[in-house]
């Protein structure tokens, strides 16, 4: 039986699940989620989340992450409606810009559709998402573009743990619109950054193995455009649809 973390690791009271799924297993398999259950996160799952985004790794490990939950109290709700609507205005001129109406987009059917259908729910329904989260960087030194290294890897660990536990979440920007009024109603201070917005809640759909490029179009070696030829995808490996074709013929469902 493998050695549980020691009790001044995990938070107190709260257990590790027996039924987590595996670590690389939860890699490949975690989707972003935009459609959720009408059910709370449990406030040991909650913990159990954000114990996991609290050990990511950050420069020189000063920890400068923090995380704003934002649930059922009077300025989360408020929050979350800013958000929403901030959410609403964007893909509003998302769909105009990216032309989600036009073209494959007029058949429910297609990939296009599919995604403008989900996107729509999911901004319409903003404030009913189960749980919010606002992870945020405390900065040290002026703004540098190697900040997100010390606090994207917490958010990341956040969405992991979510599907480790059979929960789910999507990482935005919604909150960019608004984040004047936001700092004003949380209180959030002229030197902490806000990096995303993460929602999170128990799936209504299903994790899934997720489809990305092919590992051959990614990893290069000795240099630039140079294949590895022992950089192989997995057997039963398919690929996403999304991108500009590739001139030996991909996308496909290899």
């Amino acid at each position: 039986m493998p050695d549980e973390p020691p009790a001044g690791d995990r938070p107190r009271d709260n257990p590790w699940p027996d039924d987590v799924v595996g670590l690389l297993e939860g890699i490949v398999t975690t989707r972003a989620i935009r459609r959720f259950r009408p059910e709370p996160i449990g406030e040991n799952a909650l913990a159990t989340m954000l114990f996991a985004a609290s050990r990511a790794p950050s420069g020189s490990n000063r920890q400068p992450f923090r995380f704003l939950v934002l649930r059922d109290g009077p300025r989360a709700r408020a929050a979350r409606s800013l958000i929403g609507r901030a959410a609403r205005e964007q893909w509003a001129n998302k769909v105009v810009s990216d032309g989600y109406e036009r073209g494959s987009g007029v058949d429910v059917d297609t990939p296009k559709a599919r995604i403008a259908a989900t996107m729509a729910r999911f901004v319409e329904t903003f404030e009913d998402v189960p749980v919010v989260v606002l992870p945020c960087l405390v900065r040290y030194r002026e703004p540098n573009p190697s900040d997100g290294a010390s606090v994207y890897p917490a958010c990341q660990n956040l969405l992991l743990a979510a599907r480790a536990l059979g929960y789910g979440g999507v990482l935005t920007g919604w909150h960019r619109v608004v984040e004047p009024e936001l700092r004003r109603l949380l209180e959030i201070p002229d030197g902490v950054f806000i990096a995303a917005t993460i929602a999170l809640g128990r799936p209504e759909g299903r994790h899934g193995p997720v489809r990305r490029r092919p590992l051959r179009e990614m990893v290069f070696e000795d240099g630039w455009d140079e294949p590895a030829a022992w950089a192989l995808d997995p057997p039963g490996t398919r690929y996403t649809a999304a991108g500009p074709p590739t001139a030996d013929g991909w996308p496909s469902n290899g």
